[in-house]
């Protein structure tokens, strides 16, 4: 890291200077990250798949004087853009060998002088520039400081001790496979480092190249998003149905959300805990199936970090019994990762869980979760390169997401504000809650609910190719494509029980009352979703419009009067 710094300095990187970093999840990564830090320049994280306009739009935006990508393919959609930033001076190539060109660089910089910047960078200064999603318009940059981070890691470091910390002789270690443009992995990368933990990294989040990854590197703990986890947990399920031990598998799920739900009973003085006899049942499918599960992963993993969204309170007590403790948090880019955590020792299985150390929440009249705290940002960056204050006078930030509080504090996530759908009817909807439960269905990859403005809420269901190619073999059906086999009368009912199961959670004026199978998924590549999975409502509505004319028409002609 040090020969980086010098070489960076050499190269004209100055103190306060913004060098945008482009690239998958890499060692390169996080060794530019800390060289930038040593210097007192500012990373700006870009996408790797960020669109030629989005690039332009953040180095822009973040007045970049220097790029670092990763191959070729960034170089030209950088280049695309050159013409429009006349700021930006130098651009490097990791597969070019730059990190090799910025150590030869550097050999004539003399350590005294990067020490002289380390000992100028203080906690109030910006350590980076992290950019939001964009689910509602441009993305807006968020001015992190390295105070921001300190308490951020420094307070779930101290809270998930056994996560963090050596346990006897073997070292706490952790494969990096969420992106680094995202402020949650980038969180877990500062608390790697500041607690000693050995860190991997692993460019791809699919489970063809996860897996072997965590099979070779053996990691203690496992940050993910709660897609990553519904796609193991549905390969496990699709395994054990192709070795004929369907039923033995779903009972080892029954037994494992029984049993880690009798333990959070008990932790919270409502329960005894497990029965013997479920302490018998549990210890049984611990050898038949847990210890297989935890095998996939590396055979060492006892922990899981979720955060990104939220994860379905089945899956959680599932990986919970199977053996992988999970500790879920929310937060946004805004309050440097995680505000709130599940606490190990109490966790509250469906919720996001109590404001970390430092932080409070508090929901306003309307439902939306306010927050406050010490990992709070001070505000966005603006047009004129200053920070425009986005808290109130009392250091409260709208996060615009709603939701509530139970009686013991913990939060639930029910929504976002401007995602909400209001019907013809004047019914209002929140669409995630639904969206979540359709899709834990081992068929449904996506799922999109809709009906603003119509007379009742409706969804867009995408298949996982795989499942829906796993389901036609077990029943001898041909392997047809989604848009085909959606015609299949026992697949139509298949998908109606996915639904119907979601309906329970609300009312009936809230249920999806007809749904429609895409033909191809939703990709980022499309525009459709955020580099972080998240959905572009306004653009899926755009693309898909002539689906949703043809849910309703079609739905509308089958109804009764």
């Amino acid at each position: 890291m040090l020969g980086t710094a010098k070489g960076l300095l050499h190269q004209g990187i100055r103190f306060g200077d913004r060098v945008a970093l482009m690239s998958r999840t890499r060692y390169e990564w996080t060794v530019l990250d800390y060289a930038l830090w040593t210097i007192g320049a500012q990373s700006v994280p870009l996408y790797p798949t960020a669109s030629a306009e989005q690039t332009r739009w953040i180095l822009a935006d973040s007045r970049a004087v220097a790029c670092v990508v990763e191959h070729e393919d960034h170089a030209m959609t950088i280049g695309s853009v050159c013409d429009a930033l006349p700021g930006l001076r130098r651009i490097w190539q990791l597969d070019a060998g730059a990190m090799k060109d910025l150590m030869q660089a550097g050999r004539s910089v003399p350590t005294e002088l990067i020490d002289r910047h380390r000992y100028s960078v203080a906690p109030q200064s910006v350590a980076t520039v992290v950019y939001t999603s964009g689910t509602t318009g441009r993305p807006k940059g968020c001015p992190l400081t390295h105070a921001n981070f300190a308490a951020e890691t420094d307070n779930l470091i101290a809270r998930y001790h056994e996560v963090f910390r050596q346990r006897g002789s073997e070292q706490a270690s952790t494969l990096l496979s969420l992106p680094l443009a995202h402020v949650f992995g980038r969180m877990i990368q500062v608390a790697a480092l500041r607690a000693g933990v050995r860190l991997a990294h692993e460019p791809s989040l699919a489970p063809a190249d996860l897996l072997p990854a965590l099979a070779s590197f053996r990691p203690t703990f496992l940050p993910a998003v709660p897609y990553v986890f519904e796609k193991l947990m549905a390969r496990a399920r699709r395994a054990a149905e192709e070795d004929g031990r369907s039923a033995v598998f779903e009972r080892a799920v029954e037994i494992a959300v029984r049993h880690a739900a009798a333990v959070e009973r008990q932790s919270f003085g409502s329960g005894p805990g497990p029965s013997t006899a479920l302490r018998l049942q549990h210890q049984m499918y611990e050898r038949m199936v847990y210890t297989r599960i935890r095998a996939v992963l590396g055979g060492r993993v006892r922990s899981a970090i979720s955060g990104g969204s939220a994860m379905s309170r089945e899956l959680g007590l599932f990986l919970a019994g199977a053996g992988i403790a999970v500790h879920e948090g929310y937060g946004l880019t805004e309050t440097t990762a995680a505000v709130t955590s599940n606490p190990p020792e109490r966790t509250r299985f469906g919720t996001v869980g109590l404001p970390v150390p430092g932080s409070t929440v508090r929901i306003a009249d309307d439902g939306e979760v306010w927050v406050q705290g010490a990992t709070v940002f001070q505000g966005y960056l603006g047009p004129d390169g200053a920070v425009e204050p986005a808290l109130d006078r009392k250091g409260w930030l709208a996060t615009g997401d709603l939701g509530h509080l139970d009686g013991d504090g913990y939060l639930t996530i029910t929504g976002r504000k401007k995602e909400i759908i209001v019907t013809s009817s004047g019914k209002s909807v929140a669409p995630a809650l639904l969206e979540d439960r359709v899709r834990t269905h081992p068929l449904v990859a996506q799922c999109v609910v809709v009906g603003d403005n119509r007379p009742y809420v409706g969804a867009l269901l995408v298949l996982d190719r795989e499942a829906l190619g796993h389901w036609q073999r077990r029943r001898g059906k041909p392997q047809l494509l989604p848009a085909e086999a959606c015609r299949d009368p026992e697949l139509h009912a298949e998908l109606r029980r996915a639904v119907g199961a979601a309906n329970t959670a609300v009312s009936r004026a809230e249920s999806i009352r007809s749904f429609r199978v895409l033909a191809g998924e939703l990709t980022e590549e499309q525009g459709l979703l955020t580099p972080s999975l998240k959905l572009r409502r306004r653009a899926v509505a755009k693309a898909c419009a002539a689906e949703i004319e043809a849910l309703y028409r079609t739905a509308a002609a089958a109804l009764p009067g």
